[in-house]
């Protein structure tokens, strides 16, 4: 089975990847010839996965899945949600955003955060989606070199690693990320 996953990060290719059987073969963007950037026009992260997942459906032709992450932090009444990846400006860099988060957190102590991630499935003329949360809180600093993202700044609950602190295969088990997946794969192999 060949399915396109709707990204051009790198960093998602590799952790979607690792979840995934063998059977099914994930084919990136540039393999499909697609190099243009996809809309997220949308004002929810349900709404950009699902955009960009019929974007490629209806342009190119394949069944495909399309992944959207947010993190929600509690006192922000959510933000930077749906604008996590620009929420510092257009550039999407993430230490900015980072940054941009901390400050604004810099006296609170209610630090309460969750990441969402929803993945929006094409297939065999079906549409589906499915929705992993993972609560956690926003750090003071940022700790850890590996994932990306927020990840140097997000503890999930029970832990006392960041994303970034830990082995892919961790964070892959108990993240937003990693449950959404889960779900796809389950419908895949029914």
């Amino acid at each position: 089975m060949q399915l396109v996953f709707a990204t051009n990060n790198l960093n998602k290719i590799k952790e979607v990847q690792a979840l995934i059987p063998e059977h099914i073969k994930l084919l990136s963007l540039a393999a499909i010839g697609c190099f243009e950037d996809i809309p997220e026009t949308q004002n929810t992260i349900e709404g950009n996965a699902i955009q960009k997942a019929e974007y490629i459906k209806s342009n190119y032709g394949y069944d495909c899945f399309a992944d959207d992450t947010g993190l929600e932090v509690d006192v922000l009444n959510g933000e930077p949600g749906v604008f996590s990846a620009r929420y510092a400006g257009k550039q999407r860099n993430a230490s900015d955003n980072m940054n941009k988060l901390l400050n604004a957190l810099q006296d609170r102590s209610n630090r309460k955060a969750q990441f969402k991630t929803v993945i929006a499935l094409q297939y065999n003329n079906q549409k589906y989606t499915f929705t992993g949360i993972c609560k956690g809180e926003i750090t003071k600093n940022k700790h850890g070199e590996k994932g990306f993202g927020y990840d140097p700044i997000f503890k999930p609950n029970g832990y006392e690693k960041t994303f970034a602190e830990m082995d892919l295969s961790l964070k892959n088990s108990i993240g937003h990320r990693g449950k959404a997946v889960s779900q796809l794969v389950a419908l895949l192999n029914s």
